[in-house]
């Protein structure tokens, strides 16, 4: 017998995917218009457009802006046209959400454009957990879709430690 270390995991075939990989390293900065609202409530056109006209915008040189509203209030749509129109200038990009929002998107438009030939016909693994970045279901179910039309099988977790979710049948 052989006292040889193996590491059956690497040597298994399967594909990792790492979706935390995928995530920008912007990160982005918020613009709550909560701030901005008369006693957390309303917002008054006359104090909006003058706090817009004397707020700091060159903060925002070069990054991404997320816009969004975390009060429970009815913002008018043109406040975060005129928000966009001070900041787009500066801004390198003007999103309305939060940043959360903001990096889902930025993964689900990498897993629309992702080439998929590496995985026809593999056992794949979508990676469970990020320190770093939170992944959403909306993440998962996104991968799962466009990768189960090809896969042999699909897992959910850790190569030690996985939870099948797909396993295509023989006849397939």
């Amino acid at each position: 017998m052989s006292d040889a270390l193996v590491n059956r995991v690497a040597s298994s075939g399967l594909i990792t995917l790492k979706p935390e990989e995928w995530a920008p390293s912007t990160k982005p900065e918020s613009f709550d218009l909560k701030d901005y609202l008369f006693m957390g409530l309303i917002l008054k056109e006359q104090d909006f457009r003058e706090n817009m006209k004397t707020h700091e915008w060159s903060q925002y040189k070069d990054i991404v802006l997320c816009v969004f509203c975390s009060a429970d209030a009815i913002i008018p749509s043109w406040a975060y046209m005129l928000v966009a129109t001070m900041a787009s200038p500066i801004a390198k990009e003007v999103f309305f959400g939060t940043p959360e929002q903001w990096m889902s998107r930025q993964l689900l438009n990498y897993i629309d454009h992702l080439d998929l030939t590496p995985y026809q016909d593999q056992r794949v693994i979508i990676k469970g957990c990020s320190d770093d970045v939170a992944i959403g279901p909306e993440i998962y179910v996104a991968l799962t879709n466009r990768l189960v039309p090809i896969v042999k099988s699909l897992m959910f977790g850790e190569p030690c430690s996985t939870v099948p979710v797909f396993k295509r049948s023989k006849g397939d």
